[in-house]
């Protein structure tokens, strides 16, 4: 029968272990340790190292990332130099990477399209539209020439077992070639990132080989897809580029970009440029994309347009223009460090010469055991040993006799005789004993004679040999990765003047409206980039952006666009007393309100030309002898928008202006208008 009551669970603490502290209870300084925080900071640490070391960050050592590096290592042991199904070497990659098939489908189709190490067959995408790849079953590749001689050397190569145990996967692969500033790479680690720009093949070259001759040198970075590129703000593998599309000017009315910045695509460009056409920033009217095996989009721009100034806002408004920031952060002995160009270039030079070095000694070694076995058989053969055989019943006899008939022959030899040596002595063709060719063997003899001195001058000077390996390979690779990006220096871009007449504002002084999203007769034109100074009748004063549509009632007296050294000249009625000021706006937060009167004064008259003279007109009365009179502006001092003003006068104002009034007296007898002293 079932028990009615559920399982008791097990106690997660003990009764005495969790309590509350005290409210006046001291907080340790220093963390408790518990086992749960251990557990935490270990597993987390691990995560972490692993992410930086073996997923997202490049090495040092060979330029690849760890699945870089198995999808080259499997296709190398797939290579038979025919193409094959992206399907199978994704598989077969993935003995070696724990990470599932998508990130290997997408890791080989990003080699493909760099096109250095892999050449692919089908459909891999467009880097310049955009476009996905087909499915992996669909699509072939195979190595390129230049990875196949120059990344692999299975004799030089260290190996580890794989994730898995059950197979064996290099630890970097042995490349002659500055893979890491070939590609460039980009990755997103726990706490940290890397971008490193692609640059020209051929130049690299040329700076290692000035590298070994210890002269300076200089490497920009170079992209597939083109453009101009301003590295003013590039400083060696650090900071930022500025890239931009190439537009030519087909005619008035037509441009056609021909390169798109690295980082974009066809599909993002044009939707920046519909986006910017949409808010009137640049003046396209309709644009056409023809783009194929090369970008070609045509742009028909409005008929009053300036093609010069709407290629300068194609610039300023949409991704024809891009910043690249750059961080060039790698893998050296196992840890993250933040390194330059120049000194990842150094350690790559540094690099090939010890993996030359590597391969003269190992070649050397071959070198001396072919000798060995080449003057092994000239003795067994020449001098008859071999015929002694045949008097030997047994193996070991045979053994002993070989050892015996070669020993008078030790200095003649690279090393002592082994049991291997013996072995393949033994294992050679009766057939080939009978028509030995004396000759040939001292032929080949004299042959790696030649190899070995050569090797080992090679070995001498590791310079010179260096420099005839660089020089090799610019002279068979170079020509195929020509520079594509033009290094250039942009011209700063003035916003304000590009979209000087951007928006068109409408003020509708019936509704109190103001914006350009509003029907009625132009106010102004100005800038999405301008700020406005807003002043109303009652002496309040605001900043603000342009806007869509914004009520500021029926009593705005002023909008233009706001200078804070802007000099205005005021005058406002105070409880019947006007007064005359001169002021400048100075620092404004905007959106928010200021004032140029006292709060219940009245404005009269706003002028920010710089009017010397006030025209002033009273009220007629019995009393008033004189009708009109003329002030000076510049009696009043230019003062902060806060202060008073000075008074001008206790009469009633008719009509107030800074140029003469209808029917206004030239000759007056009336003396000019005073004002007091603030």
């Amino acid at each position: 029968m079932a028990d009615d009551h559920p399982p008791e669970q097990p106690e997660l603490f003990a009764a005495n272990e969790l309590t509350l502290a005290p409210a006046d209870a001291e907080v340790p300084d220093e963390p408790i340790d518990s086992p749960l925080r251990t557990m935490f900071d270990s597993h987390f640490l691990q995560y972490a190292s692993y992410v930086i070391r073996d997923r997202a960050i490049p090495n040092l050592a060979d330029g690849l990332k760890p699945v870089q590096r198995r999808i080259l290592h499997a296709l190398f042991e797939k290579d038979d130099g025919r193409f094959v199904k992206v399907a199978n070497i994704v598989g077969h990659t993935m003995q070696y990477h724990p990470h599932g098939d998508a990130s290997i489908t997408e890791a080989l189709v990003g080699l493909v399209n760099r096109r250095f190490l892999i050449e692919g067959q089908g459909n891999f995408g467009n880097v310049l539209t955009g476009d996905p790849p087909a499915a992996s079953r669909y699509i072939e590749c195979r190595l390129t020439e230049l990875a196949r001689e120059e990344i692999f050397n299975t004799a030089l190569t260290d190996f580890i077992p794989s994730y898995d145990g059950r197979n064996r996967e290099p630890v970097t692969l042995p490349s002659r070639l500055p893979l890491l500033l070939m590609m460039g790479a980009e990755g997103i680690a726990v706490g940290l990132s890397t971008r490193l720009l692609p640059h020209n093949f051929g130049e690299l070259l040329e700076a290692q080989m000035s590298i070994l001759r210890k002269k300076p040198f200089a490497v920009l970075p170079d992209f597939q897809q083109g453009g101009l590129m301003d590295a003013s703000e590039y400083a060696d593998g650090n900071g930022r580029v500025r890239l931009r599309a190439r537009i030519e000017i087909r005619s008035p009315t037509t441009l056609v970009i021909r390169e798109i910045p690295c980082g974009t695509t066809t599909d993002q460009l044009i939707a920046s440029i519909e986006a910017a056409a949409q808010l009137k920033k640049i003046p396209v009217k309709t644009l056409t994309d023809y783009t194929a095996d090369q970008v070609e989009i045509e742009l028909a721009l409005t008929p009053e347009a300036d093609a010069q100034k709407a290629i300068q806002a194609l610039f300023a408004f949409t991704e024809c223009e891009i910043t690249l920031s750059v961080r060039a952060i790698v893998i050296q002995d196992r840890r993250p460090v933040e390194m330059s160009v120049s000194s990842i270039l150094q350690a790559g030079t540094d690099s090939l010469v010890a993996l030359l070095r590597r391969e003269l000694r190992y070649e050397l070694t071959q070198l001396t055991e072919a000798l060995h076995f080449k003057t092994l058989i000239e003795i067994f053969i020449g001098d008859g040993i071999y015929r002694h055989l045949e008097k030997c019943e047994t193996l070991e006899a045979m053994e002993q006799t070989i050892r015996d008939g070669l020993a008078p022959y030790r200095d003649r030899l690279q090393r002592d005789l082994t049991a291997k040596d013996i072995e393949q002595l033994l294992e050679l063709r009766i057939r080939r004993i009978a028509r030995f060719d004396l000759d040939k063997n001292r032929e080949e003899l004299e042959k790696i004679r030649t190899n070995i001195g050569e090797t080992r001058r090679n070995l001498d000077d590791l310079t010179a040999y260096a420099l005839s390996t660089l020089r090799r390979l610019h002279r068979k690779f170079a020509e195929q990765f020509p520079r594509r990006t033009e290094i250039t220096t942009f011209a700063g871009l003035d916003l304000k003047a590009i979209t000087a007449r951007e928006l068109t504002l409408v003020y509708d002084r019936t509704a109190g409206y103001l914006g350009s999203d509003i029907k009625g007769d132009p106010l102004l034109s100005c800038s999405s980039y301008d700020k406005l100074l807003l002043v109303w009748a009652d002496g309040r004063y605001r900043v603000v952006s342009p806007p869509e549509k914004l009520f500021v009632d029926k009593n705005l007296l002023y909008c233009r666009p706001y200078d804070r050294d802007q000099v205005f000249t005021l005058a406002y009625n105070d409880s019947g007393i006007t007064y005359l000021k001169r002021f400048t706006p100075g620092g404004v937060i905007t959106q928010r309100d200021y004032r140029c009167s006292p709060d219940g004064a009245q404005v009269v008259l706003l002028d920010d030309t710089g009017a010397e003279k006030i025209y002033v007109r009273y009220q007629p009365s019995e009393k008033l002898k004189i009708r009109q009179q003329i002030f000076l502006a510049t009696q009043a001092p230019v003062q902060t928008p806060k202060n008073a003003g000075a008074q001008m006068t206790v009469k009633a104002i008719e009509a107030i202006d800074i140029k003469p009034l209808p029917d206004w007296d030239q000759y007056p007898a009336a003396p000019a208008g005073k004002i007091m002293k603030p």
